[in-house]
């Protein structure tokens, strides 16, 4: 193809992207593209006419691929899928809005992977992680009867608000006419001398037992600050933060916390958690989602745990990935 069909076509994705995952009106995309309505109303009906545009978007723009391409082989993943990025187009906007677009188009990226894997075995366990990106997974999953799949949770419950609780994995498994398992403790107990006692119970040994044996894991991460989940809704108290900045933690992994290296950081908050341990996953595969554009420091810190098989990421975000990188690193 040569330079002009190829700029056509990343034109055309971008047109469909736009209009599909963004919401936007014809007019609106045209605006956006510097291009007349007529040539939006023909580009969206050639993107359905050549498979682009199926359920979701299934195609990625050359940068696009080269950028993922580049971040697999800089952290040794056996696959990253990034969901095109539009600088121009979320340049001005909020972050709360860019962030919720990323979430959205992440969200897309993975409910596809997550099809493609359902297609291609015929019996799995998946471990499910909690947060918004794995919810707009789940939101974005169409129903796949497939009966032999179970899904379970990795980490403890979040609060007594149900609408707060990870309730994904029931989600997941009517929607696959599977099963669905949580995790029978909270995610954080009020003493470390507490959590053995939770850990002792058969229950949770089971369920435990049954996400350390999953195929795969599908799981988002978070952040050290006030607007985290698990700060923002009070699982975690400002003097946990606290703690957690001194003791050098920068994000959040199935509830435990790493530091700029990706190491387990030595605090009190890290002995109150429940949730799947760091070195089950490591001898498992993970697929991490990654959404948000404040994001880009806890990324590369989890990046380093060694955890990551697989990454699902926004274009956005990914820049700022490679911005934050010393200039060493980028080569």
């Amino acid at each position: 193809m040569s330079e002009a069909g190829r700029g056509d076509q990343d034109l055309m994705v971008r047109a469909a992207w736009l209009y599909y995952v963004h919401g936007k009106g014809q007019e609106e995309v045209a605006r956006d593209l510097k291009i007349s309505r007529f040539k939006v109303t023909r580009m969206l009906a050639q993107a359905r006419e050549a498979g682009i545009v199926k359920i979701s978007i299934q195609h990625e723009t050359s940068e696009t691929l080269a950028l993922a391409d580049w971040l697999a082989a800089r952290y040794g993943l056996a696959e990253c899928i990034l969901t095109p990025p539009f600088d121009e187009q979320t340049g001005s906007l909020d972050d709360e809005t860019a962030d919720r677009l990323a979430r959205r188009g992440v969200g897309l990226a993975g409910a596809n992977y997550l099809t493609r894997r359902l297609l291609g075995t015929p019996r799995l366990t998946i471990g499910v992680g909690c947060g918004r990106t794995v919810t707009a997974v789940v939101d974005a999953f169409t129903a796949f009867p497939k009966q032999n799949v179970r899904f379970v949770s990795v980490i403890g419950s979040l609060t007594r608000d149900v609408s707060l609780n990870n309730f994904e994995v029931v989600r997941l498994a009517e929607a696959c006419s599977g099963e669905g398992y949580f995790l029978p403790a909270p995610l954080v107990v009020d003493e470390a001398g507490d959590l053995g006692a939770v850990l002792r119970q058969r229950p949770v040994q089971a369920s435990l037992a049954l996400a350390r044996e999953a195929d795969f894991h599908l799981m988002s991460f978070g952040d050290c600050s006030p607007d985290a989940f698990l700060f923002r809704h009070g699982l975690l108290s400002p003097a946990d933060l606290a703690e957690l900045r001194a003791a050098g933690a920068v994000c959040e992994l199935a509830g435990k916390f790493f530091d700029r290296e990706g190491r387990l950081v030595e605090c009190g908050v890290n002995a109150r958690t429940i949730g799947i341990a760091p070195e089950d996953l490591r001898r498992t595969e993970v697929v991490m989602l990654a959404a948000g554009r404040s994001k880009a420091d806890a990324l590369q810190a989890v990046l380093k745990t060694g955890v990551v098989n697989r990454l699902i990421i926004d274009g956005e975000l990914a820049g700022r990935l490679v911005a934050a990188m010393p200039l060493r690193e980028r080569r």
